[in-house]
């Protein structure tokens, strides 16, 4: 997403904000470091208006390490009761949008963003245009604490080469029983021992957080997860549970850790959504809906895992939710009972549910561990593993409406959706058609003629909620993707 979007979407965000707080609860501004440069990127501050201190948060310094950038995001949502906390989210806007550690368009010897800024002995100089601009910002607000929020290869514990799950603080800091706090609060939720976030002395020279420390006396810290292995939700949480327990301890935060979006009632004009990203379905799987939704403007897009579930982060801070590809009772397991319960929760009260695929599987009534949101089943459940491939699929009138196709008939991917029939509640009214299958796949000995003429894609209500179930993948292929937003729109309203 371009710049000017962000911005744009930040200034709606900022109306709902203001809308939900009461006046002098907090005070929001924002704005572009090096603004009109390529190099611009945007920084938020969230000011009690009451003494206290100044904390700097910032992500998304090298931009293969995206959980960092993401929970800054987050962290710009919350409320405080004292102090001031400047967030910078996007440190590094070129690199995260490459995807890659250094930064495309700088000159050889700047490009590594966090070895710019001032080094130990040096005069108080930053190298490069985007070092330069930030580290002027930087000492403009002169903050007590600056927490630097990264990622690693490895986990530091199983693997001394990598500093991945670790908090880096200068020796001389002497912030040891901090720092032990914020470990505590990341590792409560962590079983493998070698998978555990430990403490780390030192820091690069010619790092923001070494820079900060030596020349403005703030107290540092570069927060890492591990990208390897680990759900993006998970980690980015990580994130959140560190800084918030920082934030406790300094007595400024009013709000809790999995506060990921501006809290309030729907309706307005940010729809607010929330994708499963966690066991039962692929990492990508969220990552690429999360990028199809987010190239439309007035959309929010969090990941959320099975501990953002349980901990009620669906509780009015998101319209809509969406459960994709994997395994329908692999996602009902992780999320567990509870879970599940949240998510009905979610919907019963006026929430969206759009399910893909396995997410279709999941919100129907027939299995015992189904979310039964939906009167529909699973037809020719023996044969589930029907095959992957294109498939002609027929729009009813309803369904082009809704999801806004022109054409009649397109070819769409399968991969062992359900074939959707209903299961005759009576609790629940009928579901409505949005389009059927005009083609088959079967292999595997699945019987001909099943899947020919069955429904694809259905809608259905829970309480005050909508539901709407795709067999098929449309997220899978470009033409189709806006099929997604506009499902995703109306179950959001």
């Amino acid at each position: 997403m371009n710049i000017k979007r962000r911005l744009c979407i930040s200034a709606l965000l900022l109306v709902c904000l203001s809308a939900a707080c009461p006046a002098g609860t907090v005070e929001r501004t924002g704005g572009l470091i090096a603004r009109g440069t390529k190099w611009a990127a945007p920084y938020h501050v969230v000011d009690s208006k009451v003494a206290g201190p100044t904390v700097m948060i910032t992500g998304g310094m090298h931009g293969d390490e995206p959980a960092g950038a993401r929970a800054a995001g987050h962290i710009r949502f919350w409320t405080i009761r004292r102090g001031k906390l400047i967030i910078i989210p996007r440190l590094n806007v070129r690199a995260l949008a490459a995807g890659q550690r250094l930064t495309p368009g700088a000159s050889k010897g700047a490009d590594d963003l966090n070895r710019n800024f001032p080094k130990s002995g040096c005069p108080d100089k930053a190298t490069g245009d985007p070092a330069r601009a930030i580290w002027a910002f930087v000492k403009s607000h002169e903050p007590d604490w600056l927490l630097d929020l990264h990622e690693g290869f490895a986990f530091h514990k199983s693997n001394p080469k990598s500093t991945g799950a670790s908090i880096i603080s200068l020796p001389k800091l002497k912030l040891g029983d901090t720092v032990k706090l914020m470990l505590d609060a990341a590792n409560a939720s962590v079983s493998d021992e070698g998978r555990k976030l430990v403490a780390l002395r030192g820091s690069a020279d010619g790092s923001l957080a070494r820079a900060a420390a030596e020349r403005l006396g703030a107290r540092t810290m570069i927060l890492e997860t591990c990208f390897t292995g680990q759900y993006m939700s998970l980690r980015t949480r990580q994130h959140r549970l560190m800084v918030h327990r920082l934030l406790k301890h300094l007595k400024m935060v009013d709000c809790e850790s999995d506060r990921m979006a501006p809290v309030g009632p729907r309706g307005r004009s940010i729809v607010r959504v929330a994708i499963y990203n966690g066991l039962g379905t692929g990492n990508k799987t969220g990552l690429h809906l999360e990028k199809v939704l987010r190239s439309s403007p007035g959309m929010l897009v969090r990941l959320i895992g099975p501990p953002d579930i349980a901990s009620g982060v669906l509780d009015g801070q998101f319209d809509a939710m969406i459960f994709g590809g994997g395994s329908g009772k692999g996602q009902a397991t992780n999320i567990g009972p509870a879970g599940c319960k949240a998510v009905r929760k979610f919907v019963k009260g006026g929430g969206g549910y759009l399910g893909i695929c396995g997410g279709a599987y999941l919100a129907t009534s027939e299995y015992e561990w189904g979310l039964k949101i939906i009167d529909a089943r699973t037809v020719d459940r023996k044969h589930w593993k029907r095959g992957v491939g294109k498939v002609k699929v027929e729009l009813t009138k309803l369904g082009s409406a809704i999801l806004g196709v022109s054409e009649a008939v397109v070819d769409i991917t399968y991969a062992n959706g359900p074939l959707l029939g209903p299961y005759n509640r009576k609790d629940l009214d009928d579901y409505q058609v949005l389009a059927r299958f005009r083609g088959e796949i079967n292999k595997n000995n699945a019987p001909k003629g099943v899947m020919l003429n069955s429904p694809a894609m259905i809608l259905g209500r829970f309480g005050s909620g909508k539901v709407i179930l795709f067999s098929p993948h449309p997220e899978k292929i470009e033409s189709l993707q806006g099929m997604v937003r506009r499902a995703v729109a109306h179950i959001a309203h």
